[in-house]
């Protein structure tokens, strides 16, 4: 995390075996989950990307990355923490029938509920949260592997859906149908309408991809010592226009498509250091792409259908980032 190679949630753990806890970051997880909750999910992610702005300035001019490490990715806004919390406390008030939008709703501020037992459970969430994390990361084989904040993230929303939905992991259909057809969408069932189709969803990864990898290309180029603060430009962009979704606006979703893209570049740089910046670009396009179609493939297959919120983007950056990892070191 913050390092050429590793990225967003893979953060190496050298003795491989070992859960490393800080007792005062748990106590700050537990204050983030809070946070998170009070905010609203949606909200509370907007802020990571303004504290990736911060922090890639930071770098930018000659700083470290312990401001995205510490702040961005760790207990104060990380989104296994935050955005987190407020996807759980969301799902906790849906059951207890005080959220009014009910468990997908990750937009409402849920302070707004006067309801301190909600907000409690998310500051569980930012205590479970931090925990899944660090034990993922000791895992030997998988901490450096894989994306354990995008993991941890998904591991805790099914474990939400489960204890507070009444769906079910998948749901039914709204119109009663069955098989493959109870994928397709609907006006019930549908995750963004506008950016649904398989053509529309597909261009928007390759040139959003192709940008983010673009700009991650030109400020490796001008500041090659921050190389793994600056790949995360096109991510904070991503999540701070999700502002706009907030208050209504059909804004694109795209921070799996620039996060995957400029992981893909760097970890393409890591193994051939000589790749020209078109094929680096290129890449990032097509992983852009692919990273956009999976995250509408898993809204279709867990989120449409259910009552609480599980994140397809993260779905997306679980597992292309996962795919990466494994296969571009073997090539």
């Amino acid at each position: 995390m913050g390092q050429p190679g590793v990225g967003h949630g893979a953060q190496p753990n050298k003795k491989g075996s070992t859960v490393n806890i800080d007792l005062l970051a748990l106590l700050a997880s537990a204050a983030g989950g809070f946070l998170g909750a009070t905010f609203g999910g949606l909200i509370a992610f907007v802020f990571v990307g303004v504290m990736l702005f911060v922090g890639i300035a930071i770098a930018a001019a000659g700083g470290d990355p312990t401001f995205i490490n510490a702040i961005a990715w760790g207990p104060f806004m990380g989104p296994h923490i935050a955005f987190l919390a407020g996807l759980v406390a969301a799902a906790y008030a849906a059951r207890r029938g005080v959220l009014p939008g009910g468990g997908r709703d990750i937009v409402t501020p849920l302070v707004s509920l006067g309801r301190p037992d909600v907000l409690l459970v998310g500051a569980l969430s930012g205590v479970v949260a931090y925990l899944m994390q660090a034990g993922l990361v000791a895992i030997p084989g998988l901490g450096t592997k894989t994306d354990t904040i995008a993991a941890t993230i998904l591991i805790v929303s099914i474990i939400a859906r489960l204890a507070f939905g009444k769906t079910g992991l998948i749901g039914a259909n709204a119109e009663g149908l069955t098989g493959m057809k109870r994928f397709k969408t609907n006006a019930q069932n549908a995750w963004l309408p506008w950016q649904e189709k398989p053509l529309q969803v597909g261009l928007m990864g390759l040139f959003l991809g192709g940008l983010s990898a673009w700009g991650t290309v030109a400020l490796m180029t001008a500041y090659p010592n921050a190389a793994g603060s600056v790949m995360y430009l096109g991510f904070a962009l991503s999540a701070f226009a999700l502002i706009l979704l907030v208050v209504g606006v059909a804004v694109p979703v795209t921070h799996h498509i620039t996060l995957q893209s400029s992981l893909a570049l760097i970890l393409v740089v890591s193994k051939w250091p000589d790749t020209s910046p078109l094929v680096l670009v290129l890449v990032g396009a097509l992983v852009g792409c692919i990273a956009a179609l999976v995250a509408e493939a898993f809204s279709r297959l867990f989120l449409i259908r259910g009552d609480t919120h599980i994140d397809p983007p993260t779905w997306a950056n679980w597992l292309v980032a996962t795919v990466m990892y494994i296969v571009i070191p073997m090539l």
